[in-house]
């Protein structure tokens, strides 16, 4: 006869303790990693200082059928908020990675909000899933790096900025608010499409300056404010998930002094 394997309860008080799948190590440490960072800088981990402006996100049709995702399919306006960022603070004159997060109160009706979060990256088939820093917030594309499901179909995401400045906009909080003063920034929101060619679907337009301070900033998390038939897939979801939450607890804590 094969020993008795014994319940998962009394396996625990052999043990001392309770008992946790291995594969919960890796997530506790990512989730332990960006608390503490958050809780020492008093802002999120990633993108610790940004700006949070208003805009607008108008819902287009491009003309090459229906995506099959509600929200894509209704052609609209819809209003907004951004946070421009940079992912490690660097001096303004350093290239950094360039964040730019956006919230859509409502996108698919009634509580049902949308977050897109995407990073400066390359344009390429391969760079576009790749981070790329850069000093300039029109210089280059913004990507979600990972794949979005939308329709069923796995697509990347971008944000094309439309380079109507002759001027580099630097994409500290200074640079922005200059730049802002002189007009909105516009992006154009894409898709891959099957061929790996960009659709358009939005175009995002970064309005004006809101009073929030540089080092705060809404809880975004693409995993928690998602819409129908469009959300992130599922590659590296519960490592992202665990940093999200890490991050926001630590904001939400005081580092302590010691004395």
């Amino acid at each position: 006869m094969s020993a008795a394997v014994p319940a998962p309860d009394e396996a625990a008080a052999a043990g001392g303790g309770r008992t946790r799948p291995a594969a919960s190590w890796p997530l506790t440490a990512v989730e332990a990693g960006f608390r503490l960072l958050a809780r020492l800088r008093g802002a999120p981990a990633l993108h610790p200082t940004g700006l949070t402006c208003s805009a607008d996100l108008e819902v287009v049709d491009d003309g090459a059928g229906p995506w099959g995702v509600p929200w894509l399919d209704a052609p609209g306006r819809h209003a907004a908020t951004v946070r421009l960022s940079r992912a490690a603070g660097l001096p303004r004159r350093l290239p950094d990675g360039l964040g730019l997060a956006v919230r859509v109160p409502d996108a698919d009706g009634p509580g049902r909000t949308l977050d897109l979060l995407l990073t400066s990256s390359g344009r390429g088939r391969i760079t576009r899933r790749v981070p790329l820093p850069r000093a300039d917030v029109l210089r280059g594309p913004y990507s979600s790096l990972l794949s979005y499901r939308i329709g069923g179909r796995p697509r990347v995401l971008a944000a094309f900025p439309r380079p109507a400045r002759r001027a580099p906009v630097h994409g500290d909080p200074a640079g922005l608010v200059a730049a802002l003063a002189t007009g909105p920034l516009v992006y154009d929101l894409r898709a891959e499409a099957a061929d790996r060619s960009w659709r358009t679907f939005a175009v995002l337009t970064v309005r004006s300056v809101l009073p929030v301070g540089s080092e705060r900033s809404l809880d975004f998390d693409v995993y928690r404010h998602g819409v129908r038939g469009f959300a992130p897939g599922s590659a590296l979801a519960a490592t992202r998930r665990a940093a999200y939450r890490g991050s926001r607890r630590g904001r939400r804590e005081r580092p302590r002094r010691n004395g």
